[in-house]
Parts: C-alpha cells; structure tokens; sequence
C-alpha cells in the first residue's frame, strides 16, 4: 500500500508539470493500472482524474507569452472564439488571401472556397479539381485565383464569373505542390512531385519553359517582389533561386539536414525564410536567409516540436520590431523575433490538428488552415503586450 501510494505521488506530480499529450497518455496508463491492481482505492482514482480533468481544461484554454529574456513563459488565459459555418468537410490544405475581407481555402474535399472572413460568410464555392487542393495562389489586384490539386492539374478562377474553371493547365505527371503568380500577372510558375518547374504565359495558357533536376520534389513556391526570381523549397533538403528568364537556377542555399516543406519571401525581397520537417524537436525549424548579398543564413527560428509546415513574414505594422510566424503538426502557432530569434508567443489550437497552412489576413490578423477543424482566424494584439489570439473559425 505505501508503494502504490508513492507511485500516485509521482503521477501527481508528473501532471502537473506536463502538457496535455502527456496528460492523455497518463490517462490511458491510470485506466490500464486500475484495470490490473483494482486494490488501489477508488478515493484515489477519483482524486487523479479530478486533476487530469482540470489540467486539461486549463491548457484547452491557454496559450503561453514568453518574457523579454526568453527564459520564462507565463501562462494566459484566451477567450472563446467563435464558429462560423464551417468551409469545408474536410481537412484544409491551404489558405490564401484574396483581398482585406477574402481568403480563398481548399483541401481534402476537392473544393476551393472564397470566404469573406471579417463577417464569417461564405462567398462562392468552386468545383472541378478530382483530387485534393494542394495550394492556392491568388493574382494581385484581381478577383482571380489558382488552385493546384493531387489530380495533376492547375486551375484558374474567377470570383466575378461563373463556377466553372476559366483555365485549365495540364503539364506536370504527378501532384502539383507550388504555384507562383508573377508580380506582373503575366507568367504561373508551377512545380511538381516530378521534379519539375513549368513556366506558363497566362495570355495564351501555354507553357513556354520548363527545368527539371533529379530528386528536386517541389513543396512551394514563391515569386521574389519586382524581380525575375522564384524561389522553390524542396524535399531534397535544399532552397533554390530560379531566373523565370529561362528558368534557369540561379542559386541553390546551402543543404539543410531536413526537408523543406515551405518558403517565403519578405515584401522588400531581401530576405527569404524557409521551414523544415522533423519529429520531437530534431529539425521542425525555420531558417532566414539573405537574398541581396551574401545569402547566406541569417538566423533560425527552434521551438516547435513536430513539422513546420508553414512560415510568413508579418507585416511590420504588427510591431516596433520584424516579425515572422509559423505553424506545425503540433498544433502551434509561434510568432519569433525575425532578428533575433526570440520566440514572443505561442497559440496552441488544441483538436485542430497538423497546421498546414499560414496567411497574413491584414496589418492584425492571420489566417491558419488546419487538419480538423478547418481555418482559424487568429488576431495580434497589443494591449497587454504581444498577445495572438484566435477569435473564429470556419
């Protein structure tokens, strides 16, 4: 009895100090423990799962603020956001930003969807894609948008017209995993599984360049503001810099140790960040690189525990100081100082999932797709200091 007490001790205590995963997996081991010693008492039982239940209640509704010195979180209480119709039935895969009350989602349902985020109305939905939407780029200034799709195809929308695809483009043999618009609204710049990049003109919906090199799986790309670049991440663990006159490889980063899975460019074009693969901390980063001068990496951005699968650069209306913000297969969204690395705050959207995708919304929100439970909208707040907090989703 003194020995099975001192072990109730200890899970106490290991409840206490851990998150919510352990938590559920105290759980499970407690229930398997009364099920094999049902000698130990029910007073204590009941006592353990009083405190499990509290501790998740707790983290359900929490997020965490790190201090200046980056040595200390402290616990904050978020409020309830609300729920909007929901977007999709299906886990979202992407989201975008069309206008200031806009963004365009698609995912696992087949299906793009505009949604005006700021009233919590859905716009339009598109149909025609077979598969799974993969990524969405959305045309400047326009009412028009691109969608990618596990079916091999890229499609082109218009809010303004019918639901039907105004373009259809078809060039690559396997799942189409980046889609770059050029800043001119001239050119598409597609990448795929098979190691490809396609240059299409969008006048005449033809494709008039293409490169390819062994074992460059694409996961995103990205045009660099005013300039002639795409910028490609990899599933061969690099970052490349293409000339789209030609698209010939104008510049391949030095070789991470992980994949990468997404990338993105400042509005300056002076910088770019990429974000990689990983598993309990090991890798599950993203990484700042000089795109003017050296280009070399500036800084790095550690403290997510599973995949980050997506990285932006914030505006800097968000703050005094340059930001960026990433979301993981951990279901956190953490915002970092982009100079030194500092992360400032933590969002955990607990039950939603892997976070696949990251938008800026406008100068105080932030768009986030997610596996289970469709898109977050997430709000920057500064009265009580740096603060992210999610306030719908949909």
């Amino acid at each position: 009895m003194n020995y099975r007490s001192s072990n109730t001790t200890t899970l106490q205590e290991d409840l206490l100090l851990r998150g919510e995963h352990t938590s559920q997996r105290l759980q499970g081991m407690l229930l398997l423990n009364c099920q094999l010693k049902p000698a130990l008492p029910q007073k204590v039982c009941c006592m353990l799962w009083a405190v499990m239940g509290k501790l998740q209640s707790k983290l359900r509704h929490s997020t965490y603020k790190y201090r200046p010195d980056g040595l200390t979180e402290e616990r904050v209480q978020i409020k309830a956001s609300q729920e909007y119709n929901p977007a999709h039935v299906d886990a979202v895969s992407v989201v975008a930003t069309l206008n200031s009350d806009l963004c365009v989602s698609g995912g696992k349902d087949k299906t793009a969807v505009a949604y005006n985020w700021k009233t919590g109305h859905m716009v339009k939905r598109f149909r025609g894609h077979e598969r799974e939407i993969t990524k969405i780029a959305c045309i400047p200034k326009s009412n028009q948008f691109f969608s990618a799709s596990r079916d091999k195809t890229v499609m082109m929308w218009d809010l303004q017209g019918s639901s039907q695809p105004r373009q259809q483009l078809s060039g690559h043999a396997m799942v189409v995993t980046g889609l770059a618009v050029s800043p001119d609204s001239s050119q598409l710049c597609t990448g795929s599984r098979d190691n490809s990049l396609l240059l299409w003109d969008l006048g005449t919906g033809q494709c008039v360049e293409r490169a390819s090199i062994s074992r460059n799986l694409v996961t995103h790309l990205c045009w660099v503001p005013r300039e002639p670049y795409v910028l490609q991440s990899s599933e061969d663990k690099t970052i490349r810099l293409w000339d789209s006159r030609g698209l010939q490889m104008a510049h391949m980063f030095p070789t991470k140790q992980q994949i990468q899975t997404h990338c993105d460019v400042s509005v300056d074009g002076h910088t770019c960040i990429s974000c990689s693969s990983g598993f309990g901390g090991e890798g599950c980063e993203a990484t700042l690189w000089d795109l003017r001068q050296t280009r070399d990496r500036m800084c790095e951005y550690k403290g997510h525990f599973q995949t980050v699968a997506s990285c932006v650069f914030l505006p800097k209306s968000m703050a005094l100081m340059p930001m960026i913000a990433t979301s993981a297969h951990d279901s956190t969204v953490k915002i970092w100082n982009q100079d030194t690395g500092a992360c400032l705050f933590t969002l955990s959207l607990d039950g939603s999932g892997p976070l696949t995708s990251l938008a800026v919304g406008d100068i105080t929100s932030l768009l986030c797709a997610s596996f289970y439970k469709g898109v977050h909208l997430l709000r920057v707040d500064h009265s009580r200091g740096l603060e992210l907090q999610e306030v719908a989703a949909f």
